[in-house]
């Protein structure tokens, strides 16, 4: 347990090795920690049409590989484990591995991903991929001008099979109610009814999938009479919703009713130092380049976080001399007029005392972290500890008084 990363990733789909690359770019002693093959759910799509540039000529395993071999060209380090506990307060996080083994990390990514709700039907496991699908948008364009069903009828249920119309000669939806309910929206629904390629099947449910190396056929049961109907079909796709595999980070970080981590537009979750991103996060959509999207962002944010972290622990906390700590911003005036006044005082005592600026804008933790509400604000640090504060408008001499606090 003597290695400490600098960034460590809990998860190795795409979101999770676009941090590993981003990381390790920036010099940064990075490493991803993935229990099997990596790349998440992208690594069990056969073909992958919609990521840029791909054009159809690439598979999911392969361009998840891609990610990899990227990620590890600039060093990041690939680890094998399941993780089953996390301790993220503090300076030093740690992650425990299944196998017992503990990594520690100055920052931490989450992409534990999530994956499709599965309803355990026969046929469903054995012909994933070879027909049945949890994406229209991934997928529908492999249906153009065949008939597909869809099993579900909630808001993305609904939509989805919309989308799937533009492409497929038939949609059949697959409802347990009966006729006219449905469990989406009411403007929804009333798109849906209007649409003459969707077909219903109401007071039903998907009893078996058939097909030796692709879907070929399904069978529905009515759930009022118990008949079972044949149906030829080439596709059938499942949209009951997804699971985010977040249950070891309960009570760690914020997550939300459903389970999905909370984060903000930097992929910064509630606890400092930590992030997510991909699958498992609160967000729209769900595809390997939001993912890849997400992975940049949260490695980028966590490199200016622990510059500045290195910075403020240098500067500040291990200063040899008082240090005047300014918080200010280049948009409020009064705090342009502070610093010239905070300058002129340091310059005056000559080496007794020094200065460090925080942009309250760009900082925000470090503001938060002194209760910082009004702009200007000093606190005066000695020996790692916090003295005294002045807010708002000051002269030379509030500044010569803070100081003969030290």
């Amino acid at each position: 347990m003597s290695e400490i990363y600098d960034i460590l990733v809990v998860g190795g789909g795409p979101g999770g090795l676009s941090a590993g690359i981003y990381g390790s770019r920036a010099r940064l002693k990075t490493a991803v920690i993935e229990k099997g093959r990596a790349g998440g759910q992208a690594a069990t799509t056969t073909e992958m049409e919609n990521y840029p540039g791909s054009f159809g000529e690439v598979s999911g395993p392969g361009l998840m590989d891609d990610f990899a071999a990227h990620a590890e060209h600039f060093g990041t380090k690939i680890l094998k484990g399941l993780v089953t506990d996390v301790d993220l307060k503090g300076d030093i996080k740690k992650v425990t591995c299944k196998s017992g083994e503990v990594y520690q990390a100055y920052s931490v990514i989450l992409s534990p991903g999530a994956e499709p709700r599965t309803l355990n039907i026969k046929g469903e496991g054995k012909l994933r991929g070879k027909g049945v699908s949890y994406c229209a948008t991934c997928d529908a364009d492999f249906f153009e001008e065949l008939d597909v069903v869809v099993v579900g009828n909630g808001d993305a249920a609904i939509e989805e099979a919309m989308f799937l119309t533009r492409f497929a000669n038939e949609v059949t939806i697959i409802v347990i109610h009966d006729e006219g309910i449905l469990d989406c929206n009411k403007a929804s629904a009333e798109k849906a009814f209007e649409n003459p390629k969707l077909k219903w099947v109401w007071n039903s449910v998907l009893e078996e999938i058939v097909g030796d190396e692709l879907v070929e056929e399904v069978v529905i049961k009515n759930i009022k009479t118990g008949e079972l109907t044949n149906k030829e079909v080439n596709g059938v796709f499942f949209f009951v919703g997804t699971v985010p595999k977040t249950e070891f980070l309960k009570g760690k970080v914020e997550l939300d009713e459903r389970g999905y981590i909370v984060t903000n537009e930097l992929m910064e979750t509630n606890v400092e130092g930590v992030y997510a991103v991909g699958d498992a996060i609160v967000k729209y959509l769900r595809q390997v380049v939001t993912a890849a999207a997400d992975g940049a962002i949260a490695s980028v944010a966590a490199e200016k976080y622990l510059a500045e972290k290195e910075y403020f622990r240098e500067k500040v906390l291990e200063a040899k001399t008082p240090v005047l700590l300014a918080f200010w911003a280049p948009q409020v005036e009064k705090s342009l007029t502070s610093i010239s006044v905070l300058e002129s005082v340091v310059e005056e005592m000559a080496g007794k005392v020094s200065l460090s600026k925080v942009d309250t804008y760009r900082n925000k933790k470090t503001s938060d972290a002194y209760n910082v509400t009004e702009i200007p604000t000093v606190l005066l640090f000695n020996k790692g500890e916090v003295i005294d504060r002045i807010e708002g408008d000051f002269t030379a001499d509030d500044v010569k008084k803070l100081i003969a606090k030290a």
